[in-house]
C-alpha cells in the first residue's frame, strides 16, 4: 500500500511513517528542508519528495502531520490531486477547523478521516495508546483504519469534531496552560529545581516530571493548540477566575469556604479510590526499579535505553540514586536510571542470542538406565547462556555397563564459561562424562 506522510521528516509524522514502513507500506515523506528530508528518508528506507502534491497524487493513503496553523492550506493544496478512492487523514490536535476544510475541498470520490493520536513520538508502539477518530461519515477506509488500530491494541475513541475540541480544551488546553504556568513561576522565583527534589514528596517529584514532559514539547505546537481551539479561551477564563477566588479565600483567611471548595472539587473528580490507586502505582514505580537494580548488584543485567532503544548488558557493579555502572570486559558504561528499563531474563537471553557469537559443544555422558535423555537436554537448555540443546545419540553396548547408557548432547553457548555449569549439571544428574 502506497502511503504519503506530509510532514513525515520529524515528530509524530516521522513516527507514523516509521510505523507504516514496518507494517510493509511503501512510504513517501515530505518536509520543507530537502537535505534533512533526503537524509531522513535514506535512514528510514523510504522515499522523499519536496512536493506535497507529487506525494499525495500517488498515494492510497495521505496523512497530514503538519503544524496546526498550516493544516487547512495543506488540505486545500493536496485535495484536488488525491487519487479516486483514496483516504485523506490529519493528526492535528484540533478537529473542527480541519474537518470543515476537508468537507469543503476534498473531492466526493475521496474519503477523509480527521484523527487525533493522543500521544507523542516518544512512545514505542500503539499498544494501549488512545486514538480519537471524528468521522462525519463511516466509509470503507474508516473500517480499515479502525480495525488496524484495534489490531495494534490501541484504544479507539469515536466522537464528533465539536465534542473532541471541547474535551481538548481541558485535556490539553487547561493542562498545558497550568503546567507551563507552574514551570514559568519556578523560573521567575529562581527555584533550584534539582535542590528542591531533595526536599520532595513523591507527589512533588511526579508533578515535576509531568511538568517537564509538557514543557519539553514543541512550544509552537503548544501555542497553536491554545490559539486554534475556540473553546480554550472560556476554559482559561474559568481557570483564572477560580484561581483568584481561591487566593482571595486564603488572603482573607476564609477557611470555611476554602475547605468547602476543595471538598466539592474532590467530590466532582469522582472515584477517588481508583485515582488514589493509580497514583499509588505511579509513585511506587519511581522506587521499584531502583529496588530491582539494588537486588542485582554483582550480577549480569540487561538495560534498555528508553529513547534510543539501545541495549546495554554487563555486570552491575555500582549504583547510586541516579546512575548505574555496567562492566563488560573491563569497559564501564554509566547510565542514568531515569532513562533505562530493566530487561527480563528472557529478553536478555534473546538479545544475547541475536548479538553474541554462539559456539556448539558435544558431550557424551554415561547415565543410569532409567535416565530420560530429553529431560537432560531440556534442563541443560534452561541454564543461563545456553541457547539450545538437543540429544544427538543414545548408545548401549560395548564399553558401557549393562545397566547404563551413553547419551550424547549437543548444546550451544553464548558464553564459553557456561560449559562448567553444564558439566556440573550433568554430574548432578548422576552422569559420568566420558
Amino acid at each position: 500500500m502506497q502511503v504519503a506522510v506530509i510532514g513525515g521528516t520529524r515528530g509524530l509524522g516521522n513516527w507514523i511513517a516509521n510505523l507504516l514502513k514496518k507494517k510493509g507500506c511503501k512510504v513517501t515523506i515530505t518536509g520543507r528542508n530537502t537535505l534533512t528530508g533526503m537524509e531522513t528518508a535514506k535512514k528510514m528506507g523510504v522515499t522523499y519528495t519536496s512536493s506535497n502534491i507529487e506525494a499525495a497524487s500517488l498515494a492510497e493513503i495521505v496523512i497530514l502531520a503538519v503544524p496546526i496553523d498550516v493544516t487547512p492550506q495543506t488540505i486545500m493544496e493536496v485535495a484536488p490531486h488525491l487519487k479516486e478512492g483514496s483516504l485523506l487523514a490529519d493528526v492535528t490536535s484540533v478537529k473542527e477547523e480541519p474537518t470543515q476544510t476537508m468537507q469543503e475541498f476534498v473531492p466526493e470520490n475521496v474519503e477523509f478521516l480527521p484523527t487525533h493520536p493522543m500521544f507523542g513520538p516518544r512512545v514505542r508502539s500503539l499498544d494501549g495508546q488512545v486514538v480519537v477518530l471524528t468521522p462525519l461519515k463511516e466509509g470503507p477506509w474508516y473500517e480499515k483504519v479502525y480495525n488496524f488500530l484495534q489490531s495494534e491494541n490501541a484504544k479507539v475513541l469515536v466522537t464528533t469534531p465539536q465534542i473532541h475540541d471541547e474535551m481538548m480544551s481541558v485535556v490539553q488546553g487547561l493542562t498545558h496552560f497550568a503546567y507551563i504556568s507552574i514551570a514559568a513561576t519556578l523560573e521567575r522565583l529562581q527555584v533550584d529545581v534539582k535542590e528542591s527534589r531533595k526536599f520532595a514528596s513523591p507527589i512533588y517529584s511526579l508533578m515535576l516530571d509531568m511538568i517537564a514532559r509538557i514543557t519539553a514539547q514543541n512550544p509552537y505546537l503548544c501555542y497553536s493548540i491554545q490559539t486554534h481551539n475556540r473553546y480554550i479561551e472560556k476554559t482559561q477564563e474559568q481557570f483564572i477566575n477560580t484561581f483568584q477566588e481561591l487566593r482571595d479565600m486564603i488572603l482573607k483567611e476564609n477557611q470555611e469556604d476554602f475547605v468547602k471548595a476543595m471538598s466539592s472539587a474532590a467530590k466532582h473528580l469522582n472515584d477517588l479510590e481508583a485515582a488514589l490507586g493509580r497514583s499509588d502505582k505511579a509513585i511506587s514505580l519511581l522506587t521499584e526499579e531502583l529496588r530491582l537494580l539494588k537486588s542485582s548488584l554483582g550480577e549480569e543485567v540487561g538495560l534498555r535505553h528508553i529513547y534510543s532503544g539501545k541495549i546495554h548488558a554487563g555486570i552491575l557493579d555500582e549504583i547510586s540514586a541516579d546512575y548505574v555502572n555496567l562492566n563488560r570486559d573491563r569497559k564501564v558504561t554509566r547510565l542514568k536510571i531515569s532513562n533505562i528499563e530493566i530487561l527480563s531474563p528472557e529478553e536478555l537471553l534473546k538479545w544475547k542470542n541475536e548479538n553474541f557469537l554462539k559456539r556448539s559443544y558435544d558431550v557424551s555422558v554415561v547415565f543410569p538406565q532409567n535416565a530420560d535423555p530429553q529431560v537432560v537436554s531440556t534442563t541443560i537448555k534452561s541454564l543461563k547462556d545456553v541457547v539450545e540443546a538437543e540429544v544427538m545419540d543414545v548408545y548401549q553396548g560395548g564399553q558401557i555397563e549393562p545397566d547404563k547408557k551413553s547419551v550424547t548432547v549437543r548444546y550451544w553457548l553464548i558464553n564459553p564459561d557456561a560449559r562448567y555449569e553444564v558439566e556440573k549439571l550433568l554430574q548432578g544428574f548422576g552422569g559420568v562424562i566420558r
